[in-house]
């Protein structure tokens, strides 16, 4: 297997490689620097932008909107007669301080499946 390296040179250039290649769903941006994570959670095009916290926060439950029955990363979804609310779309940013989700917790709480695949 031939494992190709690219060297990103500045936020800009990070954006435009997200933005390009990007699934659109979450992205997020360690660093201490504010001014690029401005940038970064302004022009990155996705629904979820993320500064210094884990991205298994982009989950519907987490984001208070109970389990999720799928994922959309349109722009514009509805389809008929639609209000205002049919038509907004919405652009979710977290900002943390080196947050991580943790397995769910109390008396019944499930563990995540995640495990470590070996070659």
């Amino acid at each position: 297997m031939v494992l190709s390296i690219k060297i990103i040179e500045s936020i800009d250039e990070a954006i435009k490689h997200i933005n390009t290649y990007g699934s659109k769903h979450t992205d997020a941006i360690v660093t201490e620097n504010r001014e690029a994570a401005d940038r970064f959670m302004d022009f990155v095009d996705s629904a979820s932008v993320m500064w210094n916290a884990s991205t298994r926060f982009a989950d519907g439950y987490r984001y208070g909107k109970g389990a999720e029955v799928g994922i959309s990363t349109a722009k514009i979804h509805a389809r008929g007669p639609v209000g205002l609310e049919g038509l907004v779309i919405y652009k979710y940013k977290l900002v943390g301080n080196g947050h991580v989700v943790r397995d769910y917790t109390g008396k019944n709480a499930k563990r995540f499946a995640h495990r470590i695949i070996k070659k």
